[in-house]
């Protein structure tokens, strides 16, 4: 059955349903395409018919996007140049898309033709509003939910199915960019103030058949002689200053590492200055260079295919549904509170508990400031927000945990008194419920020890703040069940967060990979190295910050008991470094980070940085030659890669993705990359290997090369080639 369905009402408009099989949104595949093409066909061969109307046949959403496995089946195509394969395959796409478009009017005269309009019951994002933009007029229905937008940026691509030419002939580039640089999704009032699309209806299909049959002028403004852009061109004075302003925004926050951004610039800046035709070849042709770049290729699988699949449950036991109703949560401080507020914002009761109840009611109050700013923002009503605040009971009576099913400690750091809330709470909860600790350091294993159902024992790690970070980390003790594991899932998905399961080991997956970076940044800085190369090296790779900004915003005296309690559990093995003695002493001078106003930065009274500190080379001076920018990248790399292959030999990882995901959503570790494993194979295991032996040369053993990368080195073999989805499945 095909995608894509023609009927013709009794006026003679024809109405274009699309209706992707199995799928309850729908997504664009190379045969959808195709079906649209014959259909069109039909239209336009067909006098009866006197234009049409495209429209979804799923309740409440228009598209989507594209299926990218299109992408990868183009390349195949390709054969020993898939590089031409992509770019013949996107312009067939482009030749559908234009033939909509031109719709049979008469090349030199713009005459005829038949009016194609679209109607979009709701979302509709990249291939979902490409389709629309080459239509003659877009009705949208008044759905609030609905999100409308080109997000492909954030997945390592641009729109390179006409959208990005067409948003920015429409609009004009300075308009545009928000929506193709960014990714900014709106709804569908917005996106009509935006000039994105034409009409918000309460009966769209009536208003765009009404449209079809008004005999409307339908070429569009660029196919027509003289058209100018809105705001101008490249080289008309006020386009000129957008372009480069575009430019300086573009490498302001990419710091030049994000292909697919600066493709997309130059796809914008050449198209702006050709007929609509040539402008579309060369879109296609930029597209083919991003999807060419193995960035893209790592970025689409971590961000968009990987994450989808364990948000979805890959990695879930096979036990029933274990979908959460009530959470009583351990702690009203920062991390609890937030949690408190994610679940309350899903919907699922909560209980906060507290020692004090003013402590209780404080934790309450993270949630109604949030619920306030929603309102205030329009983006909650009054309504939502007291239903929302209704869900929380915050409290000092440990009874109100009672008739609970999840329970989530989030108490004070400490093995003793999570102890002690662990048997206190467990004799007061139902028996089939499962109890979670947010510790970010305590083997969960460990922890389970104070429990009298260690099956039902599971850590949930959030990291913060909880209603920002989108990756929950959960974690598996040598005697959790699977129902527990379920549990924690089927809540990670309730609150819309993509969860990575690890098995127990100190600091877990995130943390193991965080904590050497951190490391290796403030060991860097105590040898001499200027913190602004250390932090500017970083951002030049990806890191959103860099490791010396990264410890003062999590607090250096949490580094410091972190390690003091490192030293403890490892003895004679924990291998002290010079960036211990850097922590030690800071703290000591009272500079904890930016909750104290004081630490590797200077800070006014209300928090903001005021540059490095000066003070700091008083103790550790500057070396009066720096090292090289690669020289520094390779060691903040290095430090968190091996890690994280360390994690995967000791099976604290049992999926490389859940590897890759948990790096990029974790902690913000390269993405572009596609994460620590992604980067490896971009790199090669040799290459890899052979670095780890100069590094370990030059810097020490932390550098080792693990046996398993050496193994890789040896047979050339990639990590997603040996334990991939496809592998496994094999």
């Amino acid at each position: 059955m095909s995608d894509f369905n023609l009927s013709v009402d009794a006026d003679g408009v024809g109405i274009i349903t699309w209706d992707t099989q199995g799928k309850s949104m729908n997504v664009m595949t190379e045969q959808g395409f195709n079906d649209l093409n014959a259909i069109i066909d039909t239209v336009l061969g067909d006098d009866a018919i006197k234009g049409a109307v495209i429209t979804s046949g799923k309740e409440g959403s228009f598209a989507g996007g594209m299926d990218l496995n299109v992408l990868a089946e183009m390349g195949a195509r390709g054969g020993d140049n898939p590089a031409q394969g992509m770019f013949d395959g996107t312009m067939s796409m482009h030749a559908v898309l234009r033939k909509i478009e031109r719709a049979g009017m008469e090349p030199k005269t713009n005459k005829g033709g038949k009016p194609i309009a679209c109607v979009l019951p709701g979302t509709a994002l990249g291939i979902g509003l490409e389709l629309p933009l080459s239509t003659h007029r877009i009705f949208a229905a008044d759905n609030p939910k609905a999100k409308i937008g080109l997000p492909e940026i954030m997945v390592g691509i641009f729109p390179g199915g006409g959208g990005t030419t067409r948003m920015v002939r429409k609009m004009g580039a300075m308009a545009a960019f928000p929506f193709l640089l960014q990714g900014k999704m709106v709804d569908p009032k917005k996106a009509k103030a935006a000039g994105i699309i034409d009409e918000v209806s309460e009966d769209p299909m009536a208003d765009a058949k009404a449209w079809v049959l008004s005999s409307p002028k339908i070429v569009k403004p660029w196919d027509e002689k003289g058209y100018k852009m809105p705001g101008g061109d490249p080289y008309h004075p006020a386009g000129f200053m957008t372009f480069v302003g575009a430019s300086a925004m573009v490498n302001a926050n990419t710091w030049g590492v994000y292909p697919a951004a600066k493709a997309l610039l130059s796809a914008v800046y050449e198209g702006a200055q050709v007929p609509f035709d040539a402008a579309i070849r060369i879109e296609a042709r930029w597209f083919t260079n991003v999807l060419m770049n193995p960035s893209s290729s790592a970025m689409i699988r971590s961000l968009f295919i990987n994450k989808e699949a364990l948000e979805k449950g890959a990695n879930r036991p096979d036990v029933p549904d274990q979908r959460v109703k009530k959470v009583g949560v351990l702690g009203a401080g920062m991390m609890g509170a937030g949690i408190a507020l994610v679940s309350a914002k899903a919907g699922i009761d909560v209980v906060l508990i507290d020692t004090t109840q003013e402590a209780a009611d404080r934790g309450k109050a993270y949630s109604e400031a949030f619920a306030a700013k929603g309102v205030s923002r329009k983006k909650l009503t009054e309504e939502a927000k007291d239903a929302m605040l209704a869900k929380i009971n915050a409290t000092t009576d440990l009874n109100a945990l009672s008739d609970v099913d999840l329970i989530i400690e989030a108490v004070f750091e400490d093995t003793a008194v999570k102890a002690e809330m662990t048997k206190k709470v467990e004799a007061i909860i139902p028996e089939d419920a499962i109890f979670a600790s947010n510790t970010s350091t305590l083997p969960i294993t460990g922890l389970a020890e104070a429990s009298v159902r260690k099956e039902q024992f599971i850590g949930i790690h959030f990291f913060s703040p909880v209603e920002k970070m989108a990756l929950v980390e959960i974690i598996k003790g040598n005697e959790t069940g699977p129902r527990a594991v379920a549990k924690a899932l089927d809540y990670v998905r309730q609150i819309k967060k993509t969860p990575i399961v690890v098995n127990d080991e100190r600091f877990f997956y995130a943390n193991r990979c965080i904590i050497p970076y951190i490391n290796e940044g403030v060991m860097m800085a105590g040898e001499g190295v200027a913190p602004q190369l250390l932090d500017h090296a970083a951002q030049l790779l990806g890191f959103p910050v860099g490791p010396i900004q990264l410890v003062d915003e999590t607090s250096l005296d949490l580094g410091a008991k972190i390690a003091k309690a490192t030293m403890a559990a490892m003895g004679n093995a924990y291998p002290k470094s010079i960036a211990d003695d850097v922590t030690f002493w800071m703290v000591d001078e009272g500079r904890f980070g930016r909750k104290a106003k004081a630490g590797f930065f200077d800070y006014d009274e209300k928090g903001k940085r005021l540059g490095y500190w000066k003070g700091f080379q008083d103790k550790f001076p500057l070396l009066e030659e720096q090292p090289d920018v690669t020289e520094v990248q390779h060691r903040l790399i290095f430090s968190q890669v091996l890690e994280a292959v360390r994690a995967l030999e000791a099976d604290v990882l049992e999926d490389i993705r859940e590897g890759d995901v948990g790096a990029i959503l974790g902690w913000g570790f390269m993405p572009w990359s596609g994460g620590p494993f992604s980067w490896l194979d971009i790199v090669g295991a040799p290459w890899a290997a052979a670095k780890c032996d100069e590094l370990t040369e030059k810097f020490g053993d932390r550098f080792a090369c693990p046996p398993l990368l050496r193994e890789m080195a040896a047979k050339n073999q990639t990590f997603y080639g040996r334990f991939g989805a496809a592998s496994k499945a094999a």
